[in-house]
């Protein structure tokens, strides 16, 4: 329901903007630039993203098959399953999904997008069938979405590749910033959630799961500040493959040594991916048109300029406001907020305060608008409840930590 009046809402607001800058400003090419873009993103949708997500679908999700069938998946399930147990209770302890959803996680941690998202799609299926109510989002499918969108990624290799094309004195140099503010944005989320579905934080297993997350985390950011700035990027791309290919080899030879027929069980997996890409390309053509819409119309810009002039009034330093764009576009897409990062970089320097702000705006969380139309148009649940919320919540705990930390570091 939420998400049918945001996209309403993006909609409505880009025909009122344009209308003002026809009537008012004399435009006469706005609504021209409107459609077109409608028209590109539609394209995009399916031919960028939709398309090349079905390759990736079909291959991975033909792997994790393979994983089910040699027994791979119940292993990682009840490795996890004291922690899950906690944040998960509705899912059985052995339950494919968990073994599903750390797969998920541990692709998005390595930056890994093109693997985690097949992982998160087969979770959300798992969970969906646990899902007493097929149309309403359950407390674990909320719970795996809003840590799943708080983007837990250790390392923004892509952000930091970006900041080496415009020769930064040292690409890496956003690394520990980028890294607390999305530690701050997924802890937010988590807490928040948990506290809606009342989850006891005391309870000890959790407790120290969430601390020796919290001491895994801390000793990434020790190790990689202690290396030279030009091993990071080499150190974070080399560990990443390899773990991805140590789960592909592992599923394969599992499945080997359990003599599973492994050809067709690849095929039989395969067949779902393929109608998983299908099935959301309604999804993101609808999200993605109605996001194009707003952006082009002006809307977003006339949203930081008033942000711009109400801190004005606060006395603080607001030369972060120039880097604004880049947050605020953040959760609606991933190609429009990297498309503004690359302008702030470009307007103010990459080695400003506003050119690597915008390159930690650019790691906190994910997008949560096309997560969400993704994910649940994946399983065909209408009503999200508080996700977009939590989500949201821990996004912007991520863009103020993000201000806070990069004043501290840069300014």
């Amino acid at each position: 329901m939420v998400l049918n009046y945001i996209w309403i809402g993006f909609f409505l607001v880009a025909f009122v903007v344009a209308l003002i800058k026809l009537i008012f400003f004399g435009d006469t090419e706005i609504f021209k630039i409107i459609i077109e873009g409608m028209f590109d993103s539609a394209e995009s949708a399916v031919m960028k993203l939709a398309l090349p997500l079905a390759g990736v679908m079909t291959f991975f999700l033909g792997i994790l098959k393979l994983g089910e069938e040699a027994g791979v998946i119940r292993r990682l399930a009840k490795i996890i399953a004291p922690f899950f147990s906690r944040l998960f209770p509705e899912v059985p302890r052995d339950h494919p999904a968990n073994g599903q959803m750390i797969m998920n996680f541990s692709a998005n941690m390595l930056g890994l997008d093109n693997a985690a998202t097949p992982f998160g799609l087969k979770a959300m299926q798992s969970l969906q069938e646990l899902n007493p109510k097929k149309d309403t989002a359950s407390n674990s499918q909320i719970m795996f979405m809003v840590l799943h969108s708080a983007g837990p990624v250790l390392i923004p290799i892509s952000i930091m590749a970006q900041r080496a094309i415009y020769k930064a004195a040292d690409p890496s140099d956003i690394f520990i910033p980028a890294l607390i503010s999305v530690y701050v944005a997924t802890l937010t989320g988590l807490l928040f959630v948990g506290i809606k579905q009342r989850l006891n934080f005391f309870d000890k297993v959790l407790m120290s799961w969430l601390l020796g997350i919290t001491g895994f985390i801390g000793f990434v950011l020790w190790y990689f500040s202690s290396l030279p700035k030009e091993e990071i990027e080499v150190v974070s791309k080399v560990v990443s493959n390899l773990v991805l290919m140590t789960f592909i080899s592992g599923f394969v030879g599992g499945a080997l040594y359990k003599k599973v027929d492994i050809f067709p069980t690849f095929i039989e997996g395969a067949k779902s991916g393929f109608e998983t890409a299908v099935k959301v390309i309604p999804y993101l053509v609808g999200m993605l048109v109605a996001i194009s819409a707003f952006r082009n119309s002006g809307a977003l810009n006339y949203v930081v300029d008033f942000l711009k002039w109400l801190f004005s009034f606060t006395g603080i330093n607001t030369d972060f406001t120039n880097a604004l764009p880049t947050a605020l576009m953040h959760p609606l897409s991933g190609s429009g907020s990297r498309a503004m990062m690359i302008e702030t970089m470009e307007q103010y320097g990459v080695d400003s305060f506003e050119g690597r702000l915008s390159g930690v705006f650019q790691a906190c969380s994910d997008t949560i608008l096309y997560i969400l139309a993704l994910y649940f148009g994946s399983v065909s649940i209408k009503h999200t409840r508080y996700t977009l919320v939590a989500g949201l919540l821990a996004d912007l705990a991520g863009v103020i930590t993000a201000i806070i930390v990069s004043y501290i570091f840069f300014y």
